[in-house]
């Protein structure tokens, strides 16, 4: 089942969500070499609980962590730890999820620490705008796959590779309803947006082959050729007026 929400609840959401964007934003000056992944997610639950929030992946499925943080090759899921220290030239995904008042919020970047190459610096780029391609798409009357097949086309067109095995997804009440929000795709197929429906969107893209497997702590994904990930998210409502990025400061 695909839950429309109102205006009281697209507030909530926009709440969670702006909490959200602050801890990122706040996550983005501590990135340098040196720093540790789990001292960001300390740092991150600590700014949403003093928000009034909750970290909607801490406990979630018996995930440990308050934030996903993923270096490198690792796509999603990674889990901050005391002995992950970022270096010179890594690159940094980063996940937030918050829960207000019943409602969450979801969201993420991928950051570069310290100087990275022009070739991680271009991944980063086009990863992040086939996230606004998407979103420009969520319009009440198109469809699921209308999003899917714009993110698609524009990573493609620059020879990177959109990962298959991890897509995004509604949200509201629960972190993950439906429906499914795939980052490739034919257009013109799967669900009509209808106002109401809010949906993560979150690209996954690698700089070399969509090839992903799951290590043994069955949480942090990887590419299987090694080479780097990026991961952009927004939450995003479909309005009469087109998308609202709830994650996205006005």
């Amino acid at each position: 089942m695909i839950f429309r929400k109102g205006k009281t609840e697209l507030e909530k959401m926009r709440r969670a969500n702006l909490i959200v964007a602050e801890v990122l934003d706040h996550l983005s000056r501590l990135v340098k070499p040196g720093v540790s992944t789990k001292e960001l997610d300390e740092v991150a639950e600590e700014l949403i609980r003093k928000s009034g929030g909750l970290p909607s992946f801490k406990g979630y499925q018996g995930f440990p962590a308050s934030v996903c943080a993923s270096v490198n090759e690792e796509v999603v899921h990674g889990i901050p730890r005391r002995d992950k220290i970022l270096c010179e030239g890594d690159i940094l995904a980063v996940d937030v999820g918050v829960q207000f008042e019943g409602y969450h919020g979801d969201s993420a970047r991928t950051f570069p620490v310290g100087q990275i190459s022009d070739e991680l610096s271009k991944l980063l780029e086009v990863t992040k705008e086939s996230l606004y391609e998407g979103i420009r798409e969520v319009k009440v009357g198109t469809r699921v796959s209308d999003v899917s097949a714009a993110i698609q086309a524009h990573v493609e067109a620059y020879g990177f590779s959109i990962v298959r095995e991890f897509v995004g997804h509604g949200i509201g009440k629960s972190l993950h309803e439906e429906p499914q929000v795939p980052n490739y795709g034919t257009p013109g197929r799967g669900p009509r947006l209808r106002e109401g429906m809010v949906l993560a969107i979150e690209p996954m893209v690698n700089l070399g082959g969509p090839g992903v497997k799951v290590l043994a702590d069955n949480w942090t994904a990887v590419t299987i050729d090694g080479q780097c990930s990026a991961h952009f998210e927004h939450s995003v409502a479909v309005t009469d007026n087109g998308p609202w990025i709830l994650s996205e400061p006005s």
